[in-house]
């Protein structure tokens, strides 16, 4: 049965509000930043665990704080990311700040070169490796729009993003972010089985792929596979079993039909979002997006 609780009351669930400020150490397609003021009214006010088995950039873990946190994502190079901020800041600031110093020392064009000989490298280092995660976070800042995107044969291939002074090192809200995934769980599953030990009084929330707006809408890649129809109806009949358990469950997706009739039993929320991803100025702009819960608001 579809839950009705109500989530006006303060969030027991929430660590003390005394916890310094946290933004997310990377930038990525989709992140939810810029929602957050508008996201927050929609999170249960008294929940146990928290899950995010689409965790990306992670804007909303850092904004909900839970005490108990279970995050995922299938890309296992981002996930690996934050196991190495989690357990080896102090090493990944070393390496961050090195690279931080030789870019700033580049002229403007020699900063071109220097960002695809990164590239390069990065392609060719260890999977696993504190240095791989090092030049991840290089990439990030210094790559168009801070897009992590994959050629056929896997390799990164984001072209250089010509910022005049990005800031590639903020080792304050580094070690901050550290602080925020004490005790987190960090998996790279596929988000069924991320879920699979959320239980009555867990929050859910999932950030996925969003469905395309029309037939020629990008950044529906799933890492390696596409997360069009089929992917979009397996994870509606795990919201609907996440439902029955008696879990909080929030979803983010686009305003489309298709997603409309997929959640028709369950409450939907309209929310604007700026969206830039876009190469040409007229392509972007506010749009709708949808905000899915299993509880009333």
């Amino acid at each position: 049965m579809t839950m009705t609780t109500s989530k006006r009351n303060i969030n027991t669930a929430l660590a003390s509000s005394s916890r310094r400020a946290v933004k997310p150490f990377l930038k990525w397609v989709g992140g939810k930043t810029q929602l957050l003021s508008q996201l927050r009214k929609f999170y249960p006010s008294n929940f146990n665990r928290y899950f995010e088995p689409f965790l990306g950039g992670g804007a909303v873990f850092f904004d909900v704080k839970p005490r108990k946190a279970f995050l995922n994502d299938i890309n296992s190079t981002l996930i690996t990311a934050y196991k190495h901020v989690q357990k080896e800041t102090d090493e990944l600031v070393k390496h961050l700040h090195r690279l931080q110093n030789k870019y700033r020392a580049k002229s403007e064009e020699g900063r071109d070169e220097f960002y695809y000989e990164m590239r390069d490298r990065y392609n060719d280092l260890r999977d696993g490796s504190l240095d791989k995660t090092a030049h991840l976070i290089f990439l990030n800042k210094t790559g168009f729009n801070g897009l992590y995107r994959e050629s056929s044969n896997g390799g990164f291939n984001v072209p250089f993003g010509r910022y005049k002074n990005p800031l590639i090192l903020d080792e304050e809200n580094l070690l901050t972010v550290a602080e925020a995934l004490t005790g987190v769980t960090l998996t790279a599953l596929s988000f069924e089985k991320a879920v699979a030990d959320s239980r009555r009084g867990d929050f859910v929330y999932f950030d996925p792929p969003y469905y395309p707006l029309n037939g020629t809408a990008k950044f529906t890649n799933y890492h390696e596979k596409n997360f069009l129809e089929d992917e979009q109806v397996k994870l509606r009949d795990v919201f609907i079993e996440l439902d029955k358990r008696g879990c909080y469950v929030m979803m983010s997706n686009s305003h489309t039909d298709f997603i409309s009739k997929l959640y028709s039993r369950f409450n939907k929320h309209a929310v604007l979002a700026n969206r830039a991803i876009n190469c040409k100025a007229e392509g972007r702009g506010k749009i709708k997006e949808y905000v899915i819960t299993n509880y009333k608001i």
